[in-house]
Parts: C-alpha cells; sequence; structure tokens
C-alpha cells in the first residue's frame, strides 16, 4: 500500500491497479484534490474491478488513497451533470464494487465526503483513521441520491442512521462513524496500512470458493434478493469441492490448511 507521507501532493493521476498473488490494490491519486473522482475515472475503475474479477487468484480487493483525505467523492464540474446522468453513472461504478467477486476493504486515511461515503459502503469491510470524517452533502446542493445509494445506506446503516447521514447533512467524526457502524475499526494513522495487512492475511487463510461465496450472498440478503436456488447450487458446489475436504481433514489432523481454490 502506497505511503501517505511520500505522496507528492501535487499528484493529479487516474485510479492505479495493482496485484500481487492474491490480492488486489486500486489507489485514487489524486492527493491534491483530495482524491475526487473525474468523469474518466468511472470507466477506469470499473475496468480495474472487472480485470480483478477475471483474475481468479484474487480474493481481496482493496482500495487505497494517496495524500491525507480518502475521497472528497464525484467532481460535479457544472449543475447540468449533477442534475443529469453523471451521477447515476456514479452509481453504477459503485454497483460493481459492491458485486466485486473478491472481498473489499476501503483503507480509509481521512475524509470521506459525497459520493465517496457510498464508494465506502460498497465495500465489505471499512477500516478508518482517528482523523477520518465523512459528510454527504447532496441535500445541501439540492442533490437527489440514486437509488442503488438509498439502499446501500440503509442495508449497510440502518434507517436511523441512513436518515442522519442523509438528511441532516451532518459531518461525522471517526468516533461516531464507528458507531453507526460506518466503520468496521478505527486503526491509528501510522498504523492503518498494517491493519489492513492484518485483516487481508485473515481473509487469506479462508477456503477461497466458501469465503466468495458467502459474500456474494450476504450482499443478496442485505439487499432483498436472495436467490435460493443460486445459493443451493454454491453450498452443493462448496460441499463437493476439494478445499472443503481438505478444511475439514486439517481440522480433524490440528494443521493449518492448505487451500487451492478448487
Amino acid at each position: 500500500m502506497p505511503a501517505n507521507s511520500a505522496v507528492d501532493e501535487g499528484l493529479n493521476e487516474g485510479p492505479a491497479l495493482e496485484v500481487n498473488g492474491a490480492v488486489a490494490t486500486i489507489t485514487l491519486q489524486r492527493p491534491g484534490f483530495a482524491n475526487r473522482i473525474e468523469r474518466e475515472d468511472l470507466a477506469a475503475i470499473r475496468s480495474h474491478v472487472a480485470r480483478v474479477n477475471a483474475l481468479d487468484r484474487v480474493t481481496v480487493l482493496r482500495i487505497t488513497a494517496t495524500g491525507k483525505n480518502f475521497c472528497s467523492g464525484y467532481n460535479l464540474v457544472s449543475l447540468e451533470e449533477a442534475l443529469g446522468g453523471d451521477a447515476d453513472d456514479f452509481g453504477v461504478m459503485v454497483d460493481e464494487i459492491e458485486n466485486a467477486r473478491p472481498v473489499t476493504i476501503a483503507a480509509i486515511n481521512g475524509g470521506v465526503y459525497g459520493g465517496a461515503t457510498d464508494l465506502c459502503l460498497s465495500c465489505d469491510f471499512r477500516i478508518g483513521v482517528p482523523e477520518a470524517k465523512l459528510q454527504m452533502p447532496a441535500l445541501k446542493l439540492g442533490v437527489h441520491l440514486y437509488g442503488s445509494g438509498l439502499e446501500r445506506y440503509v442495508s449497510r446503516l440502518g434507517i436511523d442512521a441512513a436518515k442522519r447521514m442523509l438528511l441532516t447533512c451532518e459531518k461525522i467524526d471517526s468516533s461516531t462513524m464507528l458507531q453507526l457502524g460506518f466503520l468496521t475499526s478505527i486503526a491509528p494513522a501510522d498504523g492503518l496500512h498494517a491493519s489492513v495487512d492484518k485483516l487481508t492475511a485473515v481473509l487469506g487463510a479462508m477456503s477461497p470458493g466458501a469465503m466468495l461465496s458467502v459474500k456474494k450472498h450476504l450482499n443478496r440478503i442485505a439487499r432483498g434478493v436472495l436467490s435460493p436456488q443460486d445459493l443451493a447450487a454454491d453450498i452443493q458446489r462448496v460441499r463437493d469441492s476439494a478445499d472443503s475436504r481438505e478444511g475439514l481433514l486439517s481440522w480433524a489432523e490440528a494443521r493449518p490448511p492448505v487451500y487451492t481454490g478448487n
């Protein structure tokens, strides 16, 4: 993961993708602009997610950022974009992160604003630093959040927290973010990367087929779109897998399992 202390605050580049074995990392790298997401970044992030989805060996996708902020959301450079289809395009990009095959982790190194709050909510885990803060100011701007974002707020945080964040546009600090469930955990600023690495290692020790299937169906349950037939098929597929047999055998032999993804 990038070291924030070494970041050039003048850097203004699109999101980068790095793949290292079973771990992929998308890095937002416009620190001089609080890592805002430009129109061209929407396609870039979707392309990165598609590439990761196609790599069977990747089981964890991390989203990180350079500089002092995580992300200031989408760059609405005109009123026409704010009221037109661009926000919906942003929502499609976030939907694809939520539906990504690997387990996703957002490493929240600072401020999270606007649509970036929904981007974080699309991830399975959200680790932040004490300096993290958030605000969703859409209503102050007269902008209506797209439908999938509303659903994510409610499914991830519950209706009361969703109303608090969306209807009041309140600025919220890291301790409240943790209390409301926006953050999974808080790590010291100098320990954020180590905390993300630790969680990555925990996830990497799981049976990939079972883990990725459970992640998929948990999200479907949260959305109210569970397919019992798909769930039953995935459960049977996992039961019939070599990794399932290896997991049970390793438990009986009191040793760490060696999973192959088969």
